[in-house]
């Protein structure tokens, strides 16, 4: 028997809660603004996540690039998860493991910024992608689970949901980047 709304609806307070608890408001403060100097200076946003991760960084780059709750300027952030054509090809060619790290390769500039979406944080991809962006001077942003896995290391602004339970990290992922959107816009209205 699947559990009733009003126990997820339970859980997923309860996990709010807790993510609350975490001391995450500092960090978000920290992350957008780090992320608003370097889109205000031209520099790139990039995001990548895999499934369920993937879709939330097509939203966070539509958020940003149309717009969240203000009208404003198109902000300059790229969906490393949205070319069918770069992630078959490198994907068929090479490897599936580094095909964000070469678009991090392709796009990156120093003084930029990449978000990456994992909710165990091991996510190869992503990990290999923070790696090569900390190698080209970008300041990384990470949304995961407990822990923060291998990224966690790799980080220089961590989201980690203190659970394991993919749904629920989500849940609250959408949550701390709707926060981030809003605050950059925020910071960038001007």
């Amino acid at each position: 028997m699947p559990p009733s709304l009003d126990a997820w609806l339970a859980d997923a307070e309860a996990l709010l809660e807790a993510t609350r608890g975490a001391g995450m408001a500092a960090r978000m403060d920290a992350a957008v603004a780090a992320t608003a100097r370097a889109l205000a200076a031209g520099k790139p946003l990039l995001v990548c996540g895999n499934g369920g991760s993937a879709a939330d960084a097509q939203h966070i780059v539509g958020e940003l690039v149309g717009r969240f709750l203000k009208e404003r300027r198109a902000l300059k952030a790229i969906c490393l998860s949205s070319n069918a054509a770069v992630l078959t090809a490198w994907s068929n060619d090479y490897d599936y493991a580094t095909v964000f790290a070469r678009q991090v390769e392709a796009y990156a500039e120093p003084g930029g910024v990449l978000i990456g979406l994992s909710t165990s944080g091991n996510s190869a991809n992503v990990v290999l992608a923070f790696e090569a962006a900390r190698r080209l001077g970008m300041t990384t942003i990470g949304f995961t689970g407990e822990g923060g896995g291998r990224m966690a290391p790799l980080t220089d602004h961590l989201f980690a949901v203190p659970s394991r339970f993919t749904p629920a990290i989500q849940q609250v992922h959408l949550v701390l980047y709707h926060c981030f959107c809003a605050g950059l816009e925020e910071a960038l209205a001007g």
